[in-house]
């Protein structure tokens, strides 16, 4: 038996997913609130802290720069820069200490060219097209119950895949590596290690949340791919 796109029983399946994405938003939230009201003992801007780090490695070269949003903060590989968010760039805050230095480590990870993020950067223009075929694709062969077109749907959805696997270690080694130069630095006491720790960890939860989602998802696609069979009817 088929059923409507959004309706059917597999759909049950990313109920758990969605749940822990909710949470991991609330924990991140709530996290980066908490201490974004908690003052540093030095008192040193977070982009201050971003150029101090940044020197500190040899990346003079990478600017850092403001950008609109709120925990919008990036590195980017393609031009070499480093972003933050209006809430993180002037803000003395454990919180915004944290993400910065979470941003130096990206930019850190990218001189050492660390082979989770080169991974990441290499398969970023495919994943963005593929991730756009692969639903249209699969739903389009299970309407049509067309397999070839649900195969390729589920090929082109692997890459997806792939990049959430590569995200995590990127996401974690760059938070790992932010909490050794803030506290080799003594930028943050240790006391104040443990906030940028809660936060850092919250964001990270985001990632796994995501990956969790995606698993799932490719769970569901091979459970109505099995629906449909092994030919056209």
């Amino acid at each position: 038996m088929m059923y409507p796109f959004f309706f059917d029983p597999t759909f049950l399946l990313l109920i758990p997913a969605l749940l822990l994405a909710f949470w991991a938003q609330m924990k991140v939230k709530g996290a980066f609130e908490r201490f974004s009201r908690v003052p540093s003992r030095r008192g040193i801007p977070a982009a201050e802290v971003a150029r101090v780090l940044l020197d500190r490695h040899g990346l003079s070269n990478v600017p850092v720069r403001r950008v609109q949003g709120n925990l919008s903060d990036h590195y980017d590989p393609r031009d070499k820069t480093l972003h933050l968010s209006d809430t993180v760039y002037s803000s003395t805050s454990i919180a915004a200490i944290g993400v910065a230095a979470h941003e130096v480590g990206h930019a850190v990870q990218d001189r050492e060219s660390y082979a989770p993020l080169r991974v990441r950067n290499a398969i970023v223009p495919v994943v963005n097209i593929g991730s756009g075929l692969a639903f249209p694709l699969f739903f389009i062969g299970l309407l049509l119950r067309t397999p070839l077109l649900m195969d390729l749907g589920i090929i082109f959805f692997l890459g997806v895949i792939v990049f959430h696997l590569v995200t995590l270690p990127t996401e974690f080694d760059a938070s790992a590596r932010a909490l050794r130069l803030l506290s080799d630095t003594q930028i943050l006491g240790s006391d104040e290690i443990g906030g940028a720790r809660t936060v850092l960890n919250a964001a990270a939860l985001t990632y796994v949340a995501a990956s969790v989602m995606a698993v799932a998802q490719l769970v569901r696609l091979l459970l109505l791919r099995g629906m449909v069979g092994g030919r056209n009817d």
